[in-house]
C-alpha cells in the first residue's frame, strides 16, 4: 500500500482549513492531532488503496461532540469521514478531499441491555467481542461475526456480515434502530425497540450500509440471540470444487438450519495449515457449525453427513469439544493473514461477491478458470450458505502494479459475472472506492435516486466523499 502522506486533494483553502483546525484543537486540545502518523493510521483500514490521510483526526467522547465537530466542519465545507477500527475494505476511510477524521473509538459504552426482549444499545466504538463478552452472564449474543474484532458503528456502516449470515443474517436484519448526527449537525432517532413498526420512511435501513455518506452514527440498538444449548464444528473435504459447493446448495434447499458453512479452497487450505499449524489435505473443504439442543445439533449434523457423502465428501468430522471448534474457526479468521503468509511481503486486494445459491457452483468454478488462466496466486473462500464468496488477489512488492493490473482484470470478469447471474458486486465488503465502477451496471437508474438521496441530506457533499458514487 502507497501512502500518499499529504497527497490528499484538499476541498477547503488553506486559511479555511487553518481556522478549522484552530478551532478545534481549542475545543479538543491533544484529542484533536495533526501528526502525519495519526492521520496516515486512520486513511489505512485492512485495505490495498492508497493512503489519503483526512488534514486533521479527532477522538470524539459523545454524541454532542460528534455534532459539535460536524457543525465546525460544514462551516468550512470541510469533509468528514468517521472512522471506528480501521478494519474496512474497500478504502472507505481514504480522505480523498482532505477534511476531518472523526474516531470514536473512544465512544465504547454498552447503553442498557434488555434481557428479556433481547435487545441492547451500544455506542459506535463497542467492538462485538466486547459486546458478547458484556453478554454472556446473561446468556444472550450478538451473532453478526465478520471476522475482525470490528466495531459496531463500523458494521452497521459498512452493512457488515460474515460466518453466521446464514443463519442469524447480516447487520441489515439486526440492527433495530440508530441514532445519527447528520450534516448539518441535528441529530436524529431511527427505528426503536420494537421487533416491527410501519410507521413512515425505513430509515434505519437507509443509514445501514451508507458508509458514512450520509451521516455518523452515534448509537445502534441490537437485535440479540439466545446462546444455543449445544453447539458441533464439522471439516469435510471433497476431491472437487464442484462437489463441495453442490453440497452446500443441497444443504441449503433440504432446509437445514445450520449456523456456519463456509467453504475452503485448496489454495486456502495449504495457507491456512502453514499459517495455523493444521494438518487437512490439501482439497476443496468445508467448515461447518451447528447450533441448538443437544438432539437437533446430533440430528443436523448426521443429516449433513449423509449430504455431504452423496457429493463426494469423505471422512466427515464434528465434534462438540469447545477448544476444538475454536481452534477450527481461529483458523478460518486467520484466513487473510495465512493468504499474505503464501506470499511473503505481499499484501491481499480481498474482494466478494454474492450470487443466487443456485448459481453458486457455476460463479465459483468460472472464476477459478480465470485466476489459473492467469497463472496467479489467489486463495477462494467464502461464506457460501448465501452465496457469498471472496478472492484474494496477493500483490507483490515487486511489481505491484502488474499484479493490480491481473487482480483487476479477474475481478472485472468476477463481478460482471455475478450481476449477470443476478447477485451483487459486494454481499459484505462494501463499495468504499473498490467497486464504484460497478455500481451503475447493477443499479441502473436507481443510482440517480441514490444521489437524489445523497444530496438532500448532505448537500454540500460533506459526508465521506468519493465512496459509494460521485456527486
Amino acid at each position: 500500500m502507497a501512502a500518499d502522506g499529504d497527497g490528499a486533494r484538499p476541498r477547503t483553502n488553506q486559511a479555511d482549513l487553518g481556522a478549522l483546525i484552530a478551532q478545534l484543537k481549542a475545543s479538543y486540545g491533544e484529542r484533536a492531532s495533526t501528526s502525519l502518523a495519526v492521520r496516515e493510521q486512520h486513511a489505512q483500514g485492512f485495505s490495498f488503496h492508497d493512503i489519503r490521510p483526512a488534514d486533521v483526526v479527532v477522538m470524539a467522547k459523545t454524541e454532542a461532540e460528534v455534532a459539535d465537530i460536524v457543525v465546525a466542519a460544514a462551516k468550512y465545507s470541510a469533509p468528514v469521514i468517521a472512522y471506528g477500527t480501521g478494519t474496512s475494505i474497500e478504502g472507505q476511510l481514504a480522505a480523498l478531499e482532505g477534511g476531518v477524521c472523526i474516531n470514536t473509538a473512544e465512544m465504547n459504552s454498552i447503553l442498557s441491555v434488555n434481557a428479556e426482549d433481547m435487545d441492547v444499545t451500544v455506542e459506535p466504538g463497542v467492538t462485538r467481542k466486547q459486546l458478547n463478552e458484556h453478554l454472556r452472564d446473561t446468556g444472550l449474543f450478538f451473532p453478526v461475526d465478520p471476522g475482525a474484532d470490528a466495531s459496531i458503528g463500523g458494521m452497521a456502516a459498512t452493512r457488515a456480515s460474515g460466518t453466521n449470515a446464514v443463519r442469524y443474517g447480516t447487520m441489515r436484519e439486526n440492527v433495530l434502530g440508530l441514532r445519527v448526527v447528520l450534516a448539518d449537525g441535528r441529530v436524529i432517532h431511527t427505528g426503536g425497540r420494537a421487533r416491527k413498526s410501519a410507521a413512515g420512511y425505513d430509515l434505519t435501513r437507509l443509514f445501514v450500509g451508507s458508509e458514512g455518506t450520509l451521516g455518523v452514527i452515534t448509537a445502534i440498538t441490537l437485535r440479540l440471540y439466545g446462546i444455543p444449548e449445544a453447539i458441533s464444528s464439522a471439516v469435510v473435504q471433497f476431491d472437487d470444487m464442484e462437489g463441495a459447493v453442490n453440497a452446500v446448495i443441497a444443504t441449503i434447499q433440504w432446509g437445514i438450519p445450520i449456523a456456519r458453512i463456509e467453504f475452503i479452497d485448496e489454495v486456502q487450505m495449504d495457507a491456512i495449515n502453514r499459517y495455523s499449524k493444521l494438518n487437512y489435505g490439501l482439497k476443496p473443504t468445508l467448515f461447518l457449525e451447528f447450533h441448538g439442543s443437544t438432539s437437533g445439533v446430533t440430528e443436523q449434523t448426521t443429516r449433513m453427513g449423509e449430504i455431504c457423502d452423496e457429493f463426494g465428501g469423505g471422512d466427515f468430522q464434528w465434534t462438540t469439544d469447545a477448544e476444538e471448534s475454536r481452534r477450527l474457526w481461529q483458523a478460518r479468521h486467520d484466513v487473510a493473514f495465512a493468504c499474505v503468509a503464501l506470499r511473503p511481503g505481499s499484501q491481499a486486494m480481498a474482494t466478494d461477491v454474492c450470487v443466487p445459491i443456485s448459481r453458486l457452483a457455476e460463479c465459483v468454478l468460472e472464476t477459478r478458470k480465470d485466476i489459473d488462466a492467469e497463472g496467479v496466486v489467489a486463495p477462494i473462500v467464502g461464506h457460501v450458505g448465501d452465496g457469498n464468496f471472496h478472492v484474494a488477489f496477493l500483490i507483490g512488492p515487486d511489481d505491484r502494479e502488474g499484479d493490480l493490473i491481473i487482480a483487476n482484470r479477474i475481478n472485472k470478469k468476477l463481478v460482471e459475472r455475478a450481476i449477470a447471474m443476478g447477485g451483487t458486486s459486494t454481499g459484505e465488503h462494501g463499495v468504499g472506492q473498490g467497486k464504484m465502477a460497478y455500481m451503475d451496471l447493477e443499479h441502473g437508474e436507481a443510482l440517480d435516486v441514490m444521489r437524489t438521496v445523497k444530496i438532500a441530506l448532505d448537500p454540500n457533499n460533506i459526508m465521506n466523499p468519493g465512496k459509494i458514487f460521485t456527486i
